[in-house]
């Protein structure tokens, strides 16, 4: 750990070998370690006199680990707003542009399409040949063919525009929080999000309120994977961006179990980076207290190890200084077969 480098590479991760490559340096003060219980095992055997210190990487990773199946354990909650497809019997009739398009007059590709679209079978009706077309509009022959072959505008609208981002779309959650409570101007909302971040146009914000009025089934944003909620809980609060923070307090709302997974987390993360190993056993009573099956698992695993853990989260040494070196080594194959 002083030098950074690597001493030594035991035959095998048996903890015999670790007891007795220790017993042979009584010298040894400080063992950092991951929590497998072998290194355990074969550090307090082989140097009783030492220090053990759980390492502060390791630590994090499995609260990152447990918090992410703890969230997977609540998906449920990420779709507390989406219609459920198994419950209706029958299709409801949906509101339908005059022109019979799913896309709403204003939006400015359907509009366009449509006008060329318009454009091209009046010029065809006229007489003219799709090579004179292309010339006066200045369109390539393959441009023309498909509007040419278009009954109408909305056999254009496949491809690119199906599931097509929106810049709209991180602000929906917030969208849906605000017409829930019964805000349905789509000009306040529309400034409201325009200081959060919203580069887009008023005509979107409208156009989703729209279809949000004459629709007969709720319309509201597509939930956010596990993943993308456990990275939200797990990161830094003054690091995640306005539309982040939006949707991460969206789903804590409806969810006491991830607000409160949310808030073990955090206080982890404060205890592991001011080095307040002190605060461990307040932070265990803490967990157990909430129904969060996951994290139980893991502070179970942190209490059976609860002096290196506190040492880890205390002390100055850790062993991520030369996780670099044990990769490295890990990927050596001098034999062709890989070295564990």
């Amino acid at each position: 750990m002083e030098s950074r480098r690597p001493v030594d590479l035991l035959p095998d991760r048996e903890a015999s070998s670790l007891a007795a490559w220790l017993a042979d340096r009584p010298t040894v003060e400080v063992v950092c370690r991951d929590r497998a219980p072998f290194f355990a095992q074969g550090a307090t055997a082989g140097a009783p006199q030492a220090v053990q210190v759980a390492d502060r990487w390791h630590l994090w990773h499995n609260l990152s680990e447990a918090a992410e199946r703890c969230v997977a354990a609540h998906r449920g909650c990420l779709r507390v707003l989406a219609p459920d497809p198994a419950q209706p019997t029958f299709e409801p009739e949906k509101f339908e542009d005059p022109s019979g398009s799913p896309w709403p007059t204003g939006h400015r590709f359907a509009d366009r399409t449509r006008a060329k679209h318009a454009t091209v079978h009046e010029l065809l009706a006229a007489g003219l040949s799709r090579r004179a077309i292309g010339r006066q509009l200045r369109m390539t022959s393959r441009t023309v063919k498909l509007f040419a072959d278009a009954a109408c505008p909305e056999d254009l609208f496949r491809g690119q525009w199906q599931g097509r981002p929106s810049k709209l779309d991180v602000f929906k959650p917030y969208l849906d929080d605000r017409w829930n409570q019964g805000c349905t101007n789509a000009w306040t909302v529309w400034k409201e999000i325009v200081p959060l971040g919203y580069q887009g146009s008023y005509q979107r914000v409208r156009a989703y309120f729209r279809e949000k009025r004459l629709s007969p089934s709720p319309v509201t944003a597509r939930p956010p994977s596990p993943r993308a909620v456990a990275g939200w809980i797990l990161r830094r609060p003054e690091t995640l961006t306005e539309a982040e923070n939006l949707r991460l307090k969206a789903v804590l709302v409806r969810c006491p179990e991830l607000e409160a997974l949310t808030g073990h987390v955090r206080s982890f993360g404060q205890m592991l980076t001011e080095r307040q190993g002190e605060r461990l056993p307040q932070w265990l009573d803490a967990v157990r207290r909430d129904d969060l099956p996951s994290l139980h698992i893991l502070a179970a695993g942190i209490d059976r190890d609860r002096d290196a853990v506190i040492a880890g989260l205390t002390l100055p040494w850790s062993s991520g200084v030369v996780e670099g070196h044990v990769n490295r080594i890990k990927m050596l194959r001098p034999t062709g077969k890989w070295i564990t």
